[in-house]
Parts: structure tokens; sequence; C-alpha cells
């Protein structure tokens, strides 16, 4: 049996399981007949995430597919014996979950693609060149995350790499809902509400904050 842990929900990122199944099809293995996958699903609770992993454990699980970092971080803490592959957009070895990239040693390995640690300054950037007249930038910073002191010290020295002033207007509540972010919508608006701000978003996985930002963005056009 495979183990797929992930924090977001079923619906988020269907491509994503299709193409898992697809990978595992074309090395000979078909779901339902000759392997067993346990999906395993957080729905944007990380809280959730290490009981969700011992529960891969307690049934044995000959590896784990970790779709996130935060699902790698819990799943890696849950087993030390059981192989957990991983596809993040994190430095493993920052997160601990390699001991470099050439040898990760230990029961974890996988890909990244480093685009949270590599990828914020250039997103700030970009947005900075397409309304380079606004001087606050707000941003939607997901506080249950364990990659939010990382994204918001990144946002921060990027932003003032480009002499932004006040360059948060951070929203980190507990979660309250599936997104971790309370009321982010109406956070949003009120970081949107000086008219020289942009809305920046962080790259926490949520549906809902990524919905909420682009109707601000939306009434921002329309205004």
């Amino acid at each position: 049996m495979i183990g797929f842990l992930d924090s977001g929900s079923p619906g988020d990122y269907p491509d994503r399981v299709a193409a898992f199944r697809q990978g595992l099809k074309e090395v000979g293995y078909v779901e339902g007949e000759n392997v067993a996958i346990d999906f395993r699903w957080a729905n944007g609770r990380y809280d959730q995430l290490p009981a969700l992993a011992g529960e891969l454990v307690r049934r044995q699980a000959a590896v784990i597919f970790a779709a996130t970092v935060q699902s790698a971080l819990s799943a890696n803490t849950a087993t030390s014996t059981i192989p957990i592959v991983f596809a993040i957009g994190s430095d493993p070895v920052r997160y601990g979950l390699a001991a470099s990239l050439n040898r990760p040693g230990g029961n974890a390995t996988g890909t990244s693609w480093l685009g949270g640690s590599i990828l914020t300054g250039k997103r700030l950037e970009l947005l900075h060149e397409a309304a380079p007249r606004a001087r606050v930038i707000g941003a939607l910073v997901n506080a249950t995350n364990p990659t939010a002191d990382d994204e918001t010290r990144e946002i921060k020295e990027a932003a003032r790499a480009l002499g932004l002033e006040n360059p948060f207007c951070e929203r980190q509540r507990r979660a309250r809902d599936r997104c971790g972010l309370c009321h982010s919508h109406s956070a949003a608006g009120r970081c949107g509400s000086d008219r020289r701000g942009q809305l920046f978003l962080c790259p926490a996985r949520s549906t809902h904050c990524a919905g909420s930002t682009s109707r601000i963005a939306g009434n921002r056009a329309m205004a």
C-alpha cells in the first residue's frame, strides 16, 4: 500500500492525483489491481497532518508520498524507516528533510523546484514593475504554514530592496477555516484600502485566499 499525504483537499489539485496514478501505471503499478493507494487529506488544516501521517505509519504503508512541505515534515516526524518521497517547492535541506541535495540521507527523498525561496523576491519585483507607483504592498500570510516565517522574511527583504514603504499588512490568526486564514477576504480588503497599495499573496496553498485576492483585484480594476 502506498500512502498519499497532502495538506490540501481532493478538489484542489486533481491533475496532481491523476499524474501520480499515471506515473505509477507507467512503472507497472495500477491502483486496484496490484497496488492500493491510501489518500489522506488535511483539507488545509495543517494541525491534522501529524495524525494523518501517523495513520499511514500504523497501516504500514510501503512508501509515503508527501505532496507539500508540510506533509513531508509530518511524515518525516512520524517515521524514520518508511521511505518518504516528496514533491515540494521549498528547500528540503533548509527544512531538515535532506542532509544535502546530492546525498539526502535518511528515509526521505524527492524533488524540489525551490520556488518559495527563490521566486518570492521575483514575484514582488514583477508586481512592482506592473504597478510602479504603488508604495504599499499588502501580504496575506498563512500563520499555520511551517514556511510562514521564511516567507515573511523574504518578502520584507525584497520589499526593502525595492524601496517600498510599510511592506506588510499582516494577517496571522490561527486557523478557523480550511485555508488557515480567518476572514481573509476582509483582511485583504483592509490591506488594499489604500489606493497606492497592491496585494501580494504569499505562496501558501489556499484556493480561498487566492479567491479573495482575485476579488480584490477585480474590484480595484472596476474602481
